[in-house]
């Protein structure tokens, strides 16, 4: 049952999604990426790793760039067929991302981080859905999901105000996230807000 409600809610999410106005994406992807760069969660974090948006989800380039000025170390996931696990490339410009897996963009580099040596990192996540509570709903191959069980780096959700919903199915390999950030609300901060209660009210867009 609760696969049957993944499989539904990840088709509604998706179409919703990628019916996006490019104008709404950019503008939303710079709130929250904004919200981020002024959260306490990044001003201590060491390290970044972030992902490389693709069907409109939320942009990370502000975040790439500004966390590269601030001589911050940026680490992008790329797959490893063999394992079908995420590993860990250091990433310094969009230049060094190129069509990969799925058609995502990955990191060109050969270098790789272990995910076991990540301090004081956070870990940027994409997702169709999420919950106040942390939940989230992926593409369902489980990657970050795997990613985030191998580290005890704090987590972010990357999210439109729309895509937050009051609950999701949940699967024992599904891993919640420490804060979720929308252009209009942060949620589940424990040095901001302690009751994991919302700090502003979203909306939603016309597609949804």
């Amino acid at each position: 049952m609760a696969a049957d409600i993944k499989a539904y809610l990840r088709g509604v999410m998706s179409a919703c999604r990628r019916g996006l106005p490019a104008e709404y994406v950019t503008a939303r992807s710079l709130a929250v990426q904004q919200r981020l760069l002024g959260s306490a969660s990044y001003a201590t974090a060491s390290t970044l790793v972030l992902y490389a948006a693709k069907d409109n989800e939320i942009c990370t380039d502000l975040l790439l760039t500004e966390a590269v000025a601030a001589g911050r170390r940026v680490l992008f996931p790329k797959l490893e067929r063999a394992t079908r696990g995420l590993i860990l490339i250091p990433v310094t410009s969009p230049a060094e991302l190129a069509p990969g897996a799925f058609g995502l963009r990955e990191p060109i580099g050969t270098e790789t981080v272990p995910v076991a040596a990540l301090c004081e990192a956070l870990i940027c996540v994409p997702g169709l859905a999420f919950t106040p509570a942390g939940q989230r709903l992926g593409r369902g191959g489980g990657y970050y999901d795997g990613l985030l069980a191998r580290t005890r780096s704090r987590s972010a959700g990357l999210a439109y105000a729309f895509q937050m919903l009051d609950q999701l199915p949940e699967s024992p390999s599904d891993r919640r996230l420490d804060l979720i950030l929308t252009e209009s609300a942060s949620y589940g901060v424990p040095s901001e807000c302690p009751s994991l209660a919302r700090t502003a009210q979203g909306g939603v867009p016309g597609c949804c």
